[in-house]
């Protein structure tokens, strides 16, 4: 996660690039690609599941809650909403909270 939102924050502008060029005509291939990644963060939020480690629940729609946080932290350092200094931490803290609140009710 901490990688993705570096690449993020250091290239704001070619982030908006690629997220702007799937939209254009004829872009399958770009569209195909972007979806891979959420794909394997599908089947490892699966494989959690299937060992007890995380509770039960539609893989896609908690990868794409769990995307969107990412994605949350890196527009909010993007925006110089919050220090760039703090990705770390917060990336930890994101992590921690996310395999908390997903564990199996006890």
């Amino acid at each position: 996660m901490t990688a993705y939102i570096r690449f993020a924050t250091e290239n704001a502008a070619l982030l908006e690039l690629m997220y702007a060029g799937k939209h254009r005509p004829g872009a399958t291939r770009l569209v195909e690609a972007a979806r891979a990644p959420f794909g394997l963060m599908s089947g490892l939020i699966a494989e959690g599941q299937e060992q007890g480690t995380l509770r039960a629940g539609d893989p896609e729609r908690v990868g794409l809650v769990l995307f969107a946080t990412v994605q949350g932290i890196a527009s909010l350092i993007n925006g110089d909403l919050v220090d760039p200094a703090l990705l770390d931490e917060l990336v930890e803290t994101a992590a921690d909270q996310f395999v908390r609140g997903a564990r199996p009710a006890a």
